[in-house]
């Protein structure tokens, strides 16, 4: 029998092993362990448990309800004023011929989101630390810089989206810069609820999302698109070459470097035991089904928006001119008075896309610039910092801009090609970390999704790529311009191939274990997780592989 004291004794060397891998005091962490929102209280019982492969726990409705949220906050990226634009021209000049893009775009942007979320799950870190950590430090302070860039050109995008919505329900009363800083308050509505839990900013965003729903919703039940054609553009795969730049559109608003590197982040934001591979498997399976889940939703959403604009102004003069600023009046325009007044609605949902993803894009930059540059500061000064990147550019843009709808267009393709540029550092890093033995240990992803990753990856960079072309092409004037811009993509090529070379040559973990990658089939149902943190990571490393038997 052991004394009191003895047992005593090794309950707290046991309480500081299991704390150790959080690390609270050295390092920058997406959400500490009093943040986290809690599974099970059995779950508790076994975080002292040794590896095991046994299956997942059966399926569970509650554990479910418990673990939805990240997919939800994600899927806001694919909803954000941009993609609403992309989506009403696309309808305008293509009609309904772009839905079947539509829908591949939105799978292809599931893998993307899934691959972030296992390697969040699997290393217990998100991809800006794991970049930090990874590269060396001028190209981690490139990297850092790029996401930024990318975080302020979408942010400014969504900013004047959410202005532009205050000022349609203002009736014009409120002018454009003024709707610029009433939406910049909203880091304030975030640090509020931040505070009371990220379960209750969760719901908020939920509310939110369901908005844009019941509102966008709303408008297709009152302009009646065809469910016929509906059906065939979702099905028969057709690209006419007029509309081509539509289809660009379409696709490149699917990637948004920001919400890359968010998804890996916010997936940590559940306690789980990840020395037991059952109970990660069991993580991502509900993880999977609920990000799944929220893209269906957006790509309902978008479809809606979609098809309302195809049915109202396809083969018509008006839709080359449609925009964001002038789409809710030119359906009032058409349809008059309705049930619900159509401009009215279409400023609920627009603001409601501006404001739920202003504030995730708030949440993006946290992590970003505490992942990158390792900051330990408070949330709020975090908050406001990354707030002003893009509030003081957007209240520029909305005093130069204010009265100028062509302008205002030339703004957000000039915008949309900035974030094109940075597609390649959130896309490459990810696939590379992903890949590798060394990061993911178990549960690296197999020789087949790892070629499909890539496909996809080429894919999505090289419609980027054309987007850029097609921006060049049109705006370069002279041969000193010409010049400046082909030294620029000379560095650009020559750092995406560096990225590339350098994923053969990952060393974050002290040890290599002899393990087997990660199987395709399992990429939606089950995942698992053979991971350990930084700094006193090597000895807490040599720990864990001897418990296993590794």
């Amino acid at each position: 029998m052991q004394s009191p004291a003895m047992a005593s004794r090794e309950n707290q060397v046991q309480e500081r092993l299991l704390a150790a891998p959080e690390v609270e005091s050295e390092e920058e962490r997406a959400y500490y362990s009093d943040e986290k929102v809690i599974i099970s209280v059995s779950d508790d019982d076994d975080f002292g448990a040794a590896e095991d492969d046994s299956p997942a726990p059966p399926f569970s409705w509650r554990k479910l309800w418990r673990f939805t949220g990240p997919g939800f906050l994600m899927c806001i990226a694919f909803l954000d004023p941009g993609n609403l634009e992309g989506d009403l021209q696309a309808g305008a000049i293509a009609g309904y011929s772009l839905l079947w893009l539509l829908l591949w775009a939105t799978a292809m942007g599931l893998l993307i989101q899934l691959l972030s979320a296992l390697l969040g799950v699997a290393t217990g870190r998100h991809l800006a630390e794991l970049c930090r950590e990874e590269y060396p430090r001028w190209a981690g302070i490139v990297l850092w810089l790029m996401a930024e860039l990318a975080l302020i050109g979408a942010d400014i995008q969504e900013v004047i989206g959410s202005a532009i919505a205050i000022r349609i329900l203002s009736g014009g009363v409120i002018p454009l810069w003024a709707g610029v800083v009433i939406t910049a308050l909203d880091c304030f509505i975030f640090l509020f609820l931040e505070n009371y839990g990220v379960r209750k900013l969760e719901a908020f965003f939920g509310v939110l999302i369901a908005t844009m729903a019941i509102s966008f919703g709303i408008m297709f039940g009152e302009t009646t698109p065809s469910g016929k054609d509906l059906l065939i553009g979702v099905l028969v795969p057709k690209l006419g070459s007029k509309t081509i730049k539509q289809a660009v559109g379409v696709v490149g608003c699917v990637i948004m470097p920001h919400n890359v590197f968010l998804h890996s982040a916010l997936v940590q934001s559940r306690k789980i035991n990840i020395k037991l591979r059952s109970r990660v498997r069991e993580a991502m399976r509900y993880y999977s089904i609920e990000s799944a889940a929220a893209l269906a939703i957006s790509f309902v959403i978008n479809v809606f928006v979609t098809t309302v604009f195809a049915k109202s102004f396809y083969g018509t003069e008006k839709a080359a001119g449609i925009g964001l600023e002038n789409a809710g009046q030119v359906l009032q325009d058409k349809y008059g008075a309705t049930l619900f007044p159509i401009l009215y609605i279409w400023g609920l949902g627009l603001l409601a896309s501006g404001q739920s993803s202003t504030i995730t894009g708030t949440y993006a930059g946290q992590f970003i610039m505490g992942g990158f540059l390792n900051l330990r500061v408070k949330k709020w000064v975090r908050a406001l910092i990354t707030r002003s990147f893009a509030v003081v550019p957007a209240i520029i843009v909305a005093l130069s801009f204010n009265s100028s709808g062509s302008a205002m267009d030339s703004l957000n393709e000039s915008l949309n090609v900035l974030q094109s540029i940075q597609v390649p550092f959130a896309l490459i890093p990810l696939i590379t970390l992903v890949s590798s033995e060394q990061v993911m240990g178990f549960f690296r992803i197999g020789t087949k999704l790892k070629i499909v990753a890539w496909l996809v990856a080429a894919f999505l960079i090289a419609i980027n790529g054309y987007l850029l072309m097609i921006f060049f092409v049109s705006e370069l004037r002279g041969a000193l311009l010409g010049a400046i811009v082909g030294s620029f993509l000379t560095i650009y090529v020559a750092f995406v191939i560096y990225l590339i070379n350098r994923g053969t040559s990952l060393s974050i973990f002290c040890n290599k274990s002899s393990i087997l990658p990660f199987d395709f089939r399992f990429l939606v149902l089950n995942f698992g997780i053979f991971s350990c943190t930084r700094n006193a990571r090597c000895s807490r490393m040599l720990g864990y592989s001897r418990s296993v038997g590794l």
